[in-house]
């Protein structure tokens, strides 16, 4: 079974989980991958900042890694 994404998951993780999620994430509006917030700040807290809803953002890289696993 795959890995799911969480919410509450480090950004920096998930992008050592698949860094197919880049591209995903930076589509989202999430332009943090390099920044030293990624490396300690959850999705959500993340999302929050940048003003998307964190429950949108879990269930788009999920269907991501749903497709690329299929």
């Amino acid at each position: 079974m795959a890995q799911q994404i969480s919410k509450d998951m480090i950004i920096a993780d998930i992008i050592k989980l698949d860094a197919d999620l880049i591209p995903v994430l930076l589509s989202s509006g999430m332009h943090c991958i390099g920044c030293p917030s990624a490396q300690g700040e959850s999705l959500e807290e993340a999302a929050m900042v940048h003003g998307i809803d964190p429950n949108h953002l879990e269930a788009v890289l999920n269907d991501f890694l749903a497709a690329k696993n299929a």
